[in-house]
């Protein structure tokens, strides 16, 4: 059993008859009355995010997980394929299961938490940022640079991301994958 004070992101608890893992947590200590930790829960079999506020000292319910290095394979419908980087194991994950399924291209690492009571996969942690190509993208017309100007661009993995006028087809660009976004252009 934890309590409050050891919720951070990622950890995967047991509440409410499902296992959610927690995506965002803020502390808060009102001048008046009692202290409460206001978290945000996606659920790791429905992928529903819901909002939850927990009393301070709270008790709740962690649950013990491993994390593995997958490779991620392909894609079959709602199916993705990875396989343990170690043993060569191959498992399949519904889609509903990841965070950015739309930014992963074949051959990319994750790391795949795993319920120690169970052996079943319950979350899938992408890298902080990927880098993709563009397949499509409008050409940026000039004179349209008044302010922060962007156009959308489709990349390898049919992913639409808002990129910056100078960005053409066949640039690489690294993407956030947490909010999906475009960070910046790599050059080779």
């Amino acid at each position: 059993m934890a309590s409050t004070s050891d919720i951070k992101n990622g950890l995967c608890i047991k509440y409410n008859h499902d296992i959610y893992k927690i995506i965002e947590f803020l502390h808060v200590k009102p001048g008046k009355g009692p202290a409460f930790v206001r978290t945000k829960l996606k659920s790791l079999t429905t992928g529903k995010v819901i909002d939850n506020t927990f009393s301070a000292g709270h008790k709740i319910e962690d649950i013990r997980v491993e994390t593995h290095k997958f490779q991620f394979l392909y894609a079959e419908g709602d199916s993705f394929h990875f396989m343990n980087a170690e043993s060569f194991e191959q498992i399949t994950l519904d889609k509903k299961i990841l965070d950015a399924p739309d930014l992963l291209k074949e051959g990319e690492n994750v790391m795949v938490a795993i319920n120690t009571e169970t052996d079943l996969p319950l979350s899938v942690d992408m890298p902080a940022s990927v880098v993709l190509e563009v397949t499509y993208s409008e050409p940026g017309v000039k004179g349209n640079t008044s302010t922060n100007a962007t156009k959308p661009a489709t990349l390898e993995t049919g992913a639409v991301v808002n990129v910056p006028l100078f960005i053409n087809e066949g640039d690489k660009i690294k993407v956030d994958t947490a909010s999906g976004s475009y960070i910046e252009r790599v050059k080779e």
